[in-house]
């Protein structure tokens, strides 16, 4: 039995006694496209890639009817390619729920990448925001380890989210202490949605200090058109960098977007989007046009274009996150894709 096979089946069987008591449900989701990737130079190839596709167990069990507890265990799941991921690559946490909110502890998005959810038109897909927003060592966008998270009930449509993350780690033969902070709060009506986030994560391994600030709307204009809009600004200071390579990474991004459907289960999307730098000439600006249909509540197929037009010293792509085809740009190319792709939520 190889390393990858007995460490999913030792993790499937140390959850079995909590499944045995949770009402259990198995989920997952199947993505994959073909994608034309042109990085404006030397590379321009086809690939097929698997983009954040994951299967997961998740239950709870009610203790009584004021306290339920919950837990999760979710796995990256790559088609098509063998990275040796381990059992719990994804959110994977236990928590109690009750009239108070909710607590879990684990390892799970940030409240800060999760705020990204409302003008988030191109998820897992080429031209993911996240192209622009998470960029060398002063990205956010984690799933930490070792993180407690308190999650407010629900006040007519406000929730706020408060996570703190331990980085304990051993480099060196000596011990590393770091944490970070991350917060937000987020409000779901039926025609505005919202977040505004903040996240200050310490100096660590290599990383440096990182802080940044994230807002995130969606406001449906009518019952077709949809407008989206995203702002986040981050500061990084690391002392072991230049001056230079710090103001690369302090950068301010804005976006905006929009989606219309032009029927019940098809949607014309297009978003822009602009890093600008500190640094001189390391700007980038991403265009995304798209069309996604739903055959049903489960299975959706879409294509999309995206192009990243990078300044001289950036070679940002639409295509480095989330995804198993991602290969590097070219500083101061046009990088484009052309992808088709299939979704299968189950």
């Amino acid at each position: 039995m190889n390393k990858k096979l007995l460490a999913i089946v030792v993790g499937a069987a140390a959850a079995m006694p909590m499944m045995a008591m949770a009402d259990v449900n198995v989920y997952g989701r199947a993505h994959v496209s073909v994608d034309f990737l042109d990085d404006g130079a030397d590379y321009s190839e086809t690939n097929l890639s698997s983009n954040s596709s994951r299967l997961g167990f998740k239950g709870d069990h009610e203790i009584n009817p004021n306290l339920t507890a919950f837990f999760q265990i979710e796995q990256q799941i790559d088609f098509g390619t063998d990275n040796g991921s381990s059992f719990n690559t994804r959110d994977t946490f236990v928590g109690l729920g009750g009239n108070f909110g909710a607590v879990r502890m684990g390892r799970f998005d940030s409240p800060f990448k999760a705020a990204r959810g409302p003008a988030n038109l191109f998820g897992d897909q080429v031209g993911d925001m996240r192209n622009l927003t998470r960029v060398g060592n002063a990205r956010f966008d984690e799933r930490y380890d070792n993180t407690v998270e308190y999650t407010t009930p629900d006040f007519s449509g406000f929730t706020g989210k408060l996570g703190y993350s331990v980085h304990e780690t051993t480099v060196n033969e000596q011990d590393v202490d770091t944490d970070t902070i991350s917060t937000s709060l987020n409000y779901a009506g039926s025609l505005v949605e919202a977040a505004i986030a903040y996240e200050q994560a310490e100096e660590d391994t290599g990383r440096g200090e990182r802080e940044g600030v994230r807002l995130a709307g969606a406001y449906k204009i009518t019952d077709a058109i949809k407008a989206v809009a995203f702002y986040q600004t981050v500061d990084y200071k690391n002392d072991a960098v230049t001056e230079e390579v710090r103001d690369q990474l302090t950068a301010d991004t804005l976006g905006l977007g929009a989606e219309f459907k032009v029927a019940s289960n098809t949607a014309l999307k297009g978003m822009w989007m602009t890093r600008e730098s500190d640094a001189d000439n390391f700007d980038s600006d991403m265009w995304v046009v798209g069309v996604e249909h739903k055959l049903d509540k489960a299975v959706r197929v879409y294509a999309n274009y995206a192009l990243v037009d990078n300044e001289d010293n950036a070679a940002l792509t639409p295509w480095g996150q989330a995804r198993t085809a991602s290969p590097d740009g070219t500083a101061g190319e046009e990088a484009t894709g052309l992808s088709v792709g299939l979704r299968y939520d189950f």
